[in-house]
């Protein structure tokens, strides 16, 4: 008989059409509204984004500031700098250029602030130009030491027959060429159910796993939940296992050689994605000198049985 754990941190309450906990890619499927932000709160969003939204941010950020200076020096007069083109977009061109040079403490030398008003805005626009270099040299360094899983699992969980025994499974396997030291595996099952006044309800569970700990793993993982008398999942028919609102809740812990400590990383799994009476195919292989050949493409790729 399955026995019931406490909350995981998840949440008793639960709805009809309640969606995943977990996202694909780690995070908690969670939207927060009227929530306060700061400084600590921006710089944890730019380590954690791709590298592709923060040049972006970074890019919009330049191009902010130096806007924001070259229609302060085309208001104030163009004519301190430079000599005027006759045209608005011309000046603020020019303005813009002149502004580039002096964020970045350049100076070609071709324009040159006359004047104390514009000595001031520029020495001002090279303060800020120079902290926002040192905050970007921060964040980089920062995007770089933070301490990331590198684990891929399989895109589905399969069900099929292992030593007599119908057992849910799926796969994992380190991204990179680093290998993993004792990584070890928690599952959760958390099972939304109908009550007798029909409200919905979480109901959670620990899945029993044939191991769930290993020395280390250059190769792949087959995770497995045997479906036997202790599992929660024993008191359903195996064609009636997709049809349930539950989501398997999975947490990798290992220590990684790289960053010198352990790292963590969340998945989850929905029931109703199980593919039945499927089998993983093999990874990995050997070519012909001995070397053990691992295709990361075949991670998730399995075989009807």
């Amino acid at each position: 008989m399955a026995k019931k754990i406490k909350d995981p941190g998840i949440g008793l309450s639960s709805n009809k059409r309640a969606k995943r906990f977990i996202n694909k890619d780690g995070s908690f499927n969670i939207k927060h509204v009227n929530r306060r932000t700061s400084i600590s709160r921006s710089y944890n969003y730019l380590i954690s984004i791709s590298w592709f939204k923060f040049f972006c941010w970074v890019f919009l950020g330049y191009v902010f500031i130096n806007s924001l200076f070259a229609i302060i020096y085309v208001t104030v007069g163009i004519s301190a700098i430079t000599v005027p083109t006759g045209s608005i977009v011309g000046d603020f061109m020019k303005a813009f250029f002149f502004s580039a040079q002096t964020v970045t403490t350049v100076g070609y030398g071709a324009m040159a602030p006359k004047g104390i008003v514009f000595g001031v805005i520029s020495s001002i626009e090279a303060l800020i130009g120079l902290l926002s270099f040192s905050f970007i040299t921060g964040l980089l360094y920062g995007r770089f030491s933070k301490p990331k899983s590198s684990i891929r699992f399989s895109n589905i969980m399969v069900l099929r027959e292992h030593n007599d025994v119908d057992c849910i499974m799926f796969r994992l396997m380190s991204r990179s060429t680093n290998v993993m030291i004792r990584p070890k595996v928690e599952v959760t099952l958390a099972l939304s159910q109908k009550t007798k006044d029909k409200k919905y309800v979480n109901n959670f569970y620990n899945l029993k796993l044939e191991r769930n700990e290993i020395t280390y793993l250059p190769t792949t993982w087959t995770v497995v939940h045997p479906i036997n008398e202790s599992s929660p999942l024993s008191e359903f028919k195996k064609k009636d296992l997709p049809q349930l609102h539950g989501e398997i809740l999975i947490l990798v812990t290992y220590y990684d050689e790289s960053f010198a400590q352990e790292v963590h990383q969340v998945h989850s799994y929905m029931l109703h994605n199980l593919k039945i009476d499927e089998a993983f195919i093999s990874a990995f292989h050997y070519d012909e000198d001995g070397f053990t050949i691992l295709d990361h493409d075949k991670i998730g790729k399995t075989k009807s049985l």
